[in-house]
């Protein structure tokens, strides 16, 4: 079936560098999302998108980005996102909750589960709640000076999509906890915390982040792949879990067509052509 896109979120493939850009598309409103389930809701279309860039064989790396001075906004309280999501209004605890746990939720938690492609948000701006939490859940963040992290504290929420279970572990629990308690972290303490893992300038964000995925390229895919399940199976289990991961992965590999292509391009002493097998 074929990938049908939308204005709002851009689907930007690029082959021959091996890169799949997305990028939110509303900067008049600070990229804010459209919704969340849904065919029109602007979550399930980047799920769609990254499944589909996740199934290319062209694609390498996936960057989430935002068009103009933000990266998202968050979810966009009127207008276009209420019909994104139904028409939706306040409804009782139960059905908030019904909601959050088997619908709303688990769509953030598809981001981290890409199963091949390394994710990069490429947070250009403001990161705020939802849009906060889509960046949480990719693989690596790269921000620059206009970088900040906003949670749900002004609306009295709390970071319910799947923020409270990235922060501490990217953080650790002191610094997760005062982020959550204070509302707002800025990119030099992104950086200094772990949130990100790279603090460039904003002139050169999108050079360092095409540098980033040229270097995961030149990687053989298998081992990227496996290395991202077995780590994040491992956030949840113990040595014992991890060592049969490992173990297991390590004698696929050692048989793998990308690992006799790494063995002869360095004895070859040339550039080596992965094939993802």
């Amino acid at each position: 079936m074929a990938l049908e896109t939308v204005d709002y979120l851009l689907y930007e493939a690029e082959p021959e560098a091996g890169i799949l850009w997305i990028k939110f598309n509303r900067p008049e409103r600070l990229n804010a999302l459209l919704g969340v389930e849904g065919p029109e809701g602007s979550v399930y279309k980047l799920i769609e998108y990254m499944k589909a860039g996740d199934d290319d064989p062209d694609i390498r790396a996936i960057v989430v980005t935002g068009i103009g001075r933000a990266f998202s906004a968050g979810i966009d309280v009127g207008g276009r996102a209420q019909r994104a999501d139904g028409g939706r209004r306040l409804q009782s605890p139960e059905v908030v909750r019904e909601q959050f746990y088997h619908t709303t939720t688990p769509l953030f938690f598809e981001i981290s589960r890409m199963i091949r492609k390394p994710t990069i948000a490429m947070v250009n701006g403001v990161a705020v709640g939802m849009g906060m939490d889509i960046a949480l859940h990719c693989d690596i963040r790269i921000g620059c000076e206009h970088t900040r992290f906003m949670g749900y504290q002004t609306v009295g929420q709390i970071p319910e999509n799947g923020a409270l279970y990235m922060l501490p572990r990217l953080m650790g629990l002191g610094q997760a906890l005062e982020f959550v308690y204070g509302g707002s972290l800025g990119a030099e303490d992104a950086y200094r915390t772990g949130v990100l893992n790279r603090l460039v300038t904003s002139d050169t964000l999108e050079q360092e982040t095409r540098a980033l995925c040229e270097r995961i390229t030149r990687c053989p895919p298998l081992v990227q792949w496996i290395s991202k399940r077995i780590m994040r199976a491992g956030l949840d289990s113990g040595p014992e879990t991890m060592m049969v991961l490992t173990s297991n992965a390590a004698s696929i590999l050692a048989t793998s067509e990308d690992a006799v292509e790494a063995r002869s391009a360095v004895a070859e002493k040339r550039t080596p052509r992965f094939a993802g097998v």
